[in-house]
């Protein structure tokens, strides 16, 4: 038994992320996961033979990814191969098109094309603001931990309190894009991007218009798909020393003089720790999943505090008449409807929906050999997974809505039931306990959201909390950051007595016999 060691729970992002930390801090970690895979909800599913990415599809931000391999002595492309897309999505309305594109005159040019100069125009003022509310955030708030409304007028100096107005909270993101557009589409499909965090685009505020300047900045192609940067990271901690057991389930967290000091796995085994890092949704916390003696480590989310669900299908699929690119948005023709009935705990009558696909390069190209092409469609829901489970005819109606809604854009789906599987939000819950079915933590309604997630530290000394429902927020590069500032909050309360760094040996997905090595 190691007393010294830190355990990890969770290999999602966060986890995976503040394990290599550490590790490459001369830490002992060991990271404990109740599945038989890393990458939480970046997950993967076999369908048909064939391994489908059926969690997060969309990877921005690399340099805060090149950062935190960096600092584990590593290089990010020694461990993955990413390609930047030219097409960021392709978005269709009915019969109507329009991409965008990682360059933004072309982006400004194809908006101008689409809808006309004026609203050109306003996509260069969106974008501007954009940028300009992410960069009043990104340091003083997305890379340090959590704080409140003065705390981050503090960190943002002498002009505090006017960057604070200026990022709008106390507007709604979808009042705030129609002082940029005036076409109903573009208000729609920029509103979007308030679902990138489960919320929605009526409710949230819109200082989220800071997503828009994220994505625009790049989005990058995985090769092998998002869990194979999932698979890399596990390939990077190992290689400094991380001890990753599946498995193997967390079910408490022991406390022992006023701290947190070792976990009760669900064979009954007691392992010692001098500190815990949590990656699974603080929700389960709160409700007492890991014991009594935790639940009040951070506050309990109310239910009408959760964000969207999702209902996703991932299949092997014939596709024709719409050229599909790799990421495609198929917008519904009443947005406002669609939010009010997923607020009111209802699927919509006629859902928005993504098509995720996988098998295609950003400009359509199809890369596999076979007809039958790997996709994720994902239609939003409400969190109801462990109340309300859906009945065999709301998920039947549900599938017939999707369908309608691509064939109005001409994309025609066949989906056997041999190659497709669905995950419901009632699945979503079982593999999320505490969450309803909720894939991105508390949604982002009203000013005070942000300041309500859990941060990394909480109110047992010693226990800490990673993921994309705590601080920063949703969404894989947030995750990333939520556990650095995990391990980072753990180092800072528990000097380490020995401060020798640990560097990760080249290898990876692009390395095999690393990859092979350190898998075995």
């Amino acid at each position: 038994m190691n007393e010294s060691q830190v355990i990890v729970i969770g290999a999602g992002v966060g986890g995976l992320i503040s394990a290599a930390l550490l590790a490459a801090r001369g830490v002992p970690v060991l990271l404990l996961e109740a599945s038989d895979a890393p990458g939480g909800k970046m997950r993967q599913v076999t369908v048909d033979g064939a391994a489908i990415d059926g969690g997060p599809t969309v990877f921005t931000m690399r340099p805060v990814f090149d950062a935190i391999f960096a600092e584990c002595g590593a290089r990010l492309d020694d461990y993955v191969t990413l390609r930047p897309a030219s097409i960021l999505a392709r978005h269709a309305w009915g019969d109507d098109r329009l991409d965008l594109f990682a360059d933004p005159q072309a982006s400004e040019d194809a908006i101008g094309a689409f809808a006309g100069a004026a609203e050109a125009l306003g996509y260069r003022a969106f974008r501007a603001e954009a940028q300009r509310i992410f960069q009043t955030l990104d340091a003083p708030f997305l890379r340090r931990g959590q704080t409140n409304p003065i705390g981050l007028t503090l960190r943002m100096g002498a002009r505090g309190f006017a960057d604070l107005c200026a990022i709008r909270p106390y507007e709604t993101l979808w009042k705030a894009l129609g002082e940029h557009f005036r076409d109903p589409r573009l208000r729609q499909l920029f509103g979007r991007y308030a679902t990138y965090c489960g919320s929605s685009p009526f409710l949230c505020p819109a200082t989220l218009m800071l997503i828009a300047h994220v994505e625009a900045s790049g989005v990058w192609l995985v090769e092998g798909g998002m869990h194979g940067f999932a698979r890399a990271l596990e390939t990077l901690a190992r290689c400094l020393g991380v001890d990753i057991r599946y498995g193997e389930k967390v079910v408490g967290i022991t406390v022992g003089q006023g701290r947190a000091n070792g976990v009760t796995l669900a064979s009954g085994d007691q392992v010692p720790a001098r500190a815990i890092v949590c990656n699974a949704d603080p929700a389960a916390l709160a409700d007492g999943l890991f014991g009594q003696a935790v639940r009040r480590a951070v506050p309990a989310v109310p239910r009408d505090r959760r964000s969207l669900a999702a209902m996703v299908w991932t299949a092997r699929a014939g596709a024709t008449g719409f050229p599909l690119s790799r990421h495609n948005v198929f917008f519904s023709d009443d947005y406002p409807a669609e939010f009010a009935a997923l607020s009111a705990g209802h699927l919509a009558d006629r859902p928005s929906v993504y098509v995720c696909a996988q098998d295609r390069d950003d400009g359509g190209t199809l890369t596999c050999g076979d007809m039958a092409e790997r996709v994720q469609i994902i239609v939003n829901a409400p969190p109801t997974g462990d109340t309300h489970p859906l009945t065999p005819a709301e998920i039947d109606r549900c599938t017939v809505r999707m369908l309608e809604c691509l064939a109005r854009a001409g994309l025609m789906l066949d989906l056997p039931p041999a190659s497709t599987q669905l995950t419901t939000p009632t699945d979503f819950a079982a593999m999320y306990p505490s969450t309803g079915g909720a894939l991105y933590g508390p949604a982002s309604h009203g000013w005070a959201a942000s300041f309500r997630r859990p941060g990394a530290r909480t109110r047992i000394p010693g226990l800490y909390c990673a993921g994309g429902s705590t601080h920063p927020g949703a969404g894989v590069p947030m995750a990333a950051l939520s556990g650095s500032q995990a391990a980072a909050c753990l180092l800072k309360d528990q000097p380490l007595t020995s401060m020798s760094r640990r560097t990760a040996m080249p290898g990876g997905t692009s390395t095999p016999s690393a990859r092979t090595a350190a898998s075995a």
